[in-house]
């Protein structure tokens, strides 16, 4: 399993999201910081779930991270967020 179907996967257990997108952007930072030969390493999520509901935007992030895990999350190099309920 990719990083991307382990993102999606992780994502969808912990968080129920009516809607979610995984996006890998990797290619578009070649030549920057962080930027692993075959991609992987910059992703774009959007995520609509009731679980934000009543959550600071710090919180919703951390709530991400939980659900991906620390060695997937140290694994990635760049994660930007659009999450909502």
């Amino acid at each position: 399993m990719n990083r991307t179907q382990q993102i999606e996967t992780r994502l969808r257990e912990a968080l129920a999201p009516r809607e979610l997108t995984v996006r890998d952007d990797s290619e578009a930072h070649r030549g920057h910081s962080g930027f692993q030969e075959g991609g992987e390493s910059h992703f774009h999520v959007i995520i609509r779930s009731d679980a934000f509901e009543g959550q600071s935007r710090i919180a919703r992030h951390r709530m991400v991270h939980t659900a991906l895990g620390p060695e997937l999350v140290t694994a990635i190099h760049a994660l930007s967020m659009d999450l909502d309920t």
